[in-house]
């Protein structure tokens, strides 16, 4: 259906406005009901409670009877309303058509007349889309309520009504611009009472400024029992009260009110704070009547859909609270209601002191024209409304006050360490005073009053701007600071992991060297096992074969032999028998195709054993050769082996013979060794002594060069044993021999060299030795020949 079809939506005769998309602002509703955590099924309960409303003004009624009494039309309209709040069909109608009043013990049901019926009707769509706002604002809190439970604040916007004056202003109109009253001062008493009252004190000069009250209009909502929420109360209770009496009520007691002016037939004037509004109190009773009766209630609370429930249950705990004000009975009602107004009061002083316990702050709106076109300014207008809301004392207000306002302990502690001087030991006061002198802000700027500094507006912006410079510094050399110390932590803790990541690799890497060392072994024992098998398998292979060739030589000799006699024994008896003949032609063509075969194969084998026999000389060949070679080497080692014996055999036999004659001549010579001594003196003892030592070193160095040279002798020709043996196949060994053997004799060669220069280093000692003692003999016969010439004389 189009919005033209709801009779609800078309009394304003306007459907759409321009530039507004209703699909787009439809998605942006959704999307918003997802942010706060509205689930599907919610938001579908939510829309059907909208499209019960749209349809409950498509309701009609039918006469029944003389008496003007209606029911219900079943309808399209009546079945959707039944289906989307989840009712029976016959309750709806019981409860928009009839009314349940209880006299005494009993119930009596009362048929409801068009009007009636009617304002049934409109009560309970009222009351389901305000119940429903009223849902729809508790579970927005709920969701917003996260972060108050965490940090117990939280920041509330209130969108006020803002006062409306049209050509004809009725009940909404009536509580909207109270509303405002009471918001305006609200604001009043917070931009001018308390801010004047602050000043003042706190002991500082100021030059009160002068404000509008609206003390007075409020007085004329408010006051009991003579004002207009009172009255309108009061005349609600009268089952006979109708507008014209509450006109003709208002004018007589209110008359003498400066803010109450009368007018003729139903209306009067109320000069609010922003101008003077005229209201018609035609509906003023029946609006203010509370039309939702208990029959609607439980009708809500017997719906299967829990939205209707979650309603009746709200307003059922609503009306069962103490009542406090007028109480009116409604066509003897079975309990005790408030009055829309009363409601609408008591909800306007909820709000006003939850605002008292928060931090407020304004936002004023001003509306350029009264077409809601854009580009139009109409001046009148504009400075009408600043007028009205106090926008102008405020811009007053700011700029003869101080907007800017710090304790002395709070102004000390924020800004007494950018002073040059310590002041530390005073108190805050003098060291707010000395900030105050050193940034050279003007007296007339600031004030200081008993517990506070007043600053005029963009004057604390100079301190902090200096204190935030500073601050910044602070916080550069902080950071070079703590970055140094982070990067020396890093170092350590960068050289603490890389010393244990080297511990830790070098062991992973041990243990996997380890587990790779045995795996080798491993493979050489099993590639050792595996070679040696297959070798094995190898050699029993050419076995086999070699004898199931001999077999099958032998066997074809022994068959060939045969074969030759039966052939001489068939020739003998060929004459006999034809038949025999015959068989032993094709035994015998059998056996010379076999015989071929045999010679074939043999044939193959013999080449084989040529190849075989080709390859064992060429092993043979070179196995001489090495053969030779050894022997040649042997002969050579023999040879100098010899030479060295030989050396060795001539120094042993002259060191022999020269300690013989040593002995004889210390025998011969023994008579004769104190006159020797005598003569020659202790030069003599010290030579003989000299000669006696070497010679005993030079022994010892001999028989050590025989006895190395017996060891290395002994080595060198067991290691080439070795190589020979393992050259022949006679012992297994993992080496190669041809390489062992030139490493052999290079070291032999080497060795060699070596032991030729200590040998020929020996003799030249010997020599040197031998010379000495030559010319100690050359003494001595000199000294016979003396001894012996005196002896003669």
């Amino acid at each position: 259906m189009s919005a033209k079809e709801y009779k609800y939506l078309r009394q304003s005769s306007c459907y759409s406005i321009n530039g507004v998309d209703d699909a787009e602002q439809f998605r942006i509703v959704v999307e918003a009901l997802d942010i706060v955590h509205v689930s599907k099924e919610d938001q579908e309960s939510v829309f059907a409670m909208l499209a019960a409303v749209l349809w409950l003004g498509n309701v009609s009624f039918t006469v029944i009877d003389n008496e003007n009494h209606v029911e219900p039309v079943a309808d399209e309209g009546l079945i959707t309303v039944a289906k989307l709040i989840g009712c029976d069909i016959g309750e709806l109608k019981l409860a928009l058509s009839t009314r349940k009043m209880r006299v005494g013990n009993d119930t009596i049901v009362q048929n409801l007349t068009l009007s009636q019926a009617t304002d049934t009707r409109d009560a309970l769509a009222k009351s389901i889309y305000a119940c429903l706002f009223e849902w729809l604002v508790e579970q927005i809190n709920k969701s917003l309520a996260v972060g108050k439970r965490r940090t117990g604040r939280s920041i509330s916007i209130l969108d006020i009504y803002g006062f409306e004056s049209f050509d004809r202003n009725s009940f909404e109109q009536f509580c909207i611009n109270y509303a405002n009253e009471r918001l305006q001062q609200h604001f009043n008493r917070h931009l001018f009472k308390l801010e004047q009252e602050e000043y003042i004190q706190d002991g500082i000069d100021w030059a009160k400024v002068d404000f509008e009250d609206n003390k007075d209009c409020l007085n004329l909502f408010e006051k009991k029992p003579l004002g207009l929420l009172s009255l309108l109360d009061e005349e609600s209770t009268f089952p006979n009260g109708t507008d014209l009496t509450f006109a003709n009520k208002l004018k007589q007691h209110l008359n003498s009110n400066p803010c109450f002016r009368g007018e003729r037939d139903k209306s009067f004037t109320v000069s609010h704070y922003a101008g003077e509004v005229i209201y018609d109190t035609t509906g003023f009773l029946e609006k203010n009547r509370d039309l939702l009766h208990l029959d609607s209630i439980e009708l809500l609370s017997s719906c299967s859909c829990h939205l209707p429930q979650i309603f009746a249950s709200n307003m059922l705990s609503q009306s069962n609270k103490p009542v406090v004000g007028p109480l009116y009975k409604a066509g003897g009602a079975d309990s005790q209601k408030l009055s829309v107004a009363t409601k609408f009061k008591g909800q306007l002083f909820q709000l006003m002191q939850r605002l008292e316990s928060t931090t407020p702050h304004f936002i004023r709106c001003i509306k350029p024209n009264n077409f809601q076109s854009p580009g139009l300014y109409e001046q009148g207008l504009v400075l009408q409304q600043l007028r009205c809301c106090g926008v102008l004392e405020v811009v007053r207000i700011s700029r003869s006050g101080f907007p800017t306002r710090m304790s002395h302990q709070k102004f000390a502690r924020r800004y007494g360490f950018l002073l040059l001087e310590s002041v530390a030991s005073q108190d805050p006061l003098s060291v707010s005073v000395a900030i105050l002198h050193q940034f050279n802000i003007l007296p007339e700027m600031y004030q200081v009053g008993y517990t506070k500094l007043f600053f005029r507006a963009g004057q604390i912006g100079m301190l902090e701007d200096t204190r935030n410079r500073t601050l910044h510094g602070i916080l550069r050399v902080q950071s070079c600071f703590r970055g140094h110390q982070a990067r020396l932590c890093l170092k350590e803790l960068r050289r603490g992991i890389v010393a244990l990541q080297s511990f830790i690799r070098g062991e992973k890497i041990r243990k996997e060297y380890a587990l790779v060392l045995q795996r080798h072994r491993a493979a050489v024992v099993i590639q050792r096992q595996i070679k040696s098998r297959v070798a094995r398998q190898k050699l029993k292979n050419i076995k086999y074969s070699s004898i199931m060739i001999q077999s099958v030589i032998r066997g074809w000799l022994v068959r060939r032999c045969s074969g030759d006699i039966c052939l001489l024994k068939s020739v003998e008896s060929k004459g006999n028998d034809s038949d025999e003949v015959l068989v032993k032609a094709s035994f015998l063509a059998e056996l010379q195709r076999r015989v071929l075969k045999a010679e074939a194969a043999l044939r193959e084998k013999e080449e084989e054993n040529d190849i075989l026999h080709q390859r064992l000389q060429q092993y043979e060949s070179r196995w001489s050769e090495y053969e030779q070679k050894m022997k040649s080497m042997e002969e050579v080692w023999q040879k100098q082996m010899r030479s060295l014996q030989s050396s060795l055999s001539i120094a042993k036999k002259s060191l022999a013979i020269d300690d013989s004659e040593r002995n004889s001549d210390a025998s011969v010579n023994a008579s004769d060794e104190v006159e020797y001594s005598w003569d020659t003196g202790s030069n003599c003892k010290g030579q003989e002594s000299n000669g006696v030592r070497p010679m005993s070193a030079g022994l010892s160095v001999i028989s050590r060069l025989a006895e190395e040279f017996d060891q290395r002798s002994q080595v060198f020709g067991d290691d080439a044993k070795f190589l020979v043996e393992v050259k022949s196949g006679q012992v297994e060994a993992s080496l190669n021999p041809d390489k062992e053997l030139r490493r052999l004799k290079q070291m032999f060669e080497a060795w060699k060299k070596d032991y030729g220069s200590r040998l020929r280093e020996t003799k030249v000692i010997l020599n040197k030795l031998g010379s000495e003692e030559g010319a100690i003999d050359r003494v001595k016969k000199k000294w016979w020949g003396r001894r012996n010439s005196t002896r003669i004389n």
